[in-house]
């Protein structure tokens, strides 16, 4: 069939487009807007497959979704298009409110008036899957897993903003009866990853030999999932989850995030050694305001129903990424030559707006 997946210029996005083309025979449309963290290049294997197709559209374009819907007639929407970084979220939310909510809304919109007008047999096979977060449940204490039955509990404005869209995609499913279907997934880490999350920027610090910044006392936990692992699962809900189902994607490795660091600067100690090691770079800084303490998801459901494991241990992801980074320096500077450059994120309060 062919499938939009929208942000597919982006990090989990382009890996999923990268799998759907060269592991499945389905097309691909890939609806990106194209800000600071989509980037075309990740994609320049397929530009010209026959069964890839680009569009730099705005999710909250109602007009240019409409057009793509009518012109590509899609079996499936694969939902990833979103602002994710929650630093920024704190500096400046209204753009996460503008994506993750407004964009959300327009889409499964867009996709209802299409769906509306399909025959019968394409009406029922129609599928929209919503990509979210495990950032929506909250924070846990030391013990205990999110479930798909967990309460939501967003605590930064990006978390609030996907929890509202996780809403929106379940309502549009109850009231209006779209055949939707709802993720919510780990820490993803892997290639083609933005510099702005811990992974990336670790490494990226540490190959220059700049301090590698670690909030608070680094104890914060989170369960990391390779983005490989997690593509293969979201292909799998697509295809074979039930619709109205939520299904809880995580990589069953929880770590804290110095623990995180310390694994990066030991691979690297290894593949790219430097006198006295990496982690003398390890410095402590002021922590994120109203950091969560600590995520783990229950991926038992996905595992029980649809038969998705993760393949990839910490251990062997986390040598493939490092790996990666180090084979793919021109990508990383190519991502960051326009205003981000590595720096510190999130310290503000949150940035007023005039409606």
């Amino acid at each position: 069939m062919k499938i939009i997946v929208t942000g597919g210029a982006g990090f989990i996005g382009s890996n999923l487009v990268r799998h759907l083309i060269a592991h499945t025979e389905h097309s691909v449309v890939n609806v990106d807007k194209l800000t600071y963290a989509g980037n075309l290049e990740s994609l320049d294997a397929f530009a010209d497959n026959a069964r890839y197709y680009f569009h730099q559209t705005d999710i909250t374009d109602t007009a240019a979704l409409q057009k793509i819907f009518r012109h590509h007639q899609p079996g499936a929407v694969m939902h990833l298009a979103a602002e994710s970084h929650v630093d920024r979220s704190i500096d400046g939310p209204a753009a996460f409110v503008q994506t993750n909510i407004t964009g959300t809304f327009t889409l499964l919109e867009a996709a209802r008036e299409f769906w509306n007008t399909l025959p019968a047999a394409k009406k029922e096979s129609f599928r929209f899957l919503h990509v979210s977060t495990d950032e929506v449940y909250g924070s846990l204490g030391p013990t205990g897993l999110f479930t798909e039955d967990t309460a939501y509990a967003p605590n930064s404005p990006y978390a609030a903003s996907k929890a509202a869209s996780d809403h929106m995609a379940r309502a549009w499913q109850h009231t209006y009866g779209l055949p939707v279907l709802v993720t919510n997934c780990s820490n993803n880490y892997g290639s083609h990853q933005f510099p702005e999350k811990l992974i990336p920027i670790a490494i990226l610090h540490a190959l220059r030999q700049k301090p590698i910044p670690v909030y608070g006392a680094g104890a914060n936990v989170r369960d990391w999932l390779h983005v490989e692992d997690h593509v293969r699962a979201l292909e799998t809900v697509l295809t074979r989850g039930r619709i109205g189902e939520t299904y809880n994607i995580g990589g069953h490795n929880e770590k804290t995030n110095l623990e995180v660091v310390t694994a990066i600067c030991t691979i690297l100690d290894r593949l790219a050694p430097v006198p006295g090691g990496h982690q003398k770079l390890i410095t402590f800084v002021p922590d994120r305001p109203g950091h969560d303490r600590r995520y783990a998801i229950d991926a038992a459901k996905i595992q029980r129903e649809l038969d998705w494991t993760p393949r990839e241990t910490f251990e062997t992801g986390l040598e493939k990424t490092v790996r990666w980074y180090l084979e793919n320096q021109d990508w990383c500077e190519h991502v960051m030559s326009g205003k981000y450059r590595l720096e510190r994120l999130g310290t503000a309060t949150g940035n007023p707006i005039t409606l």
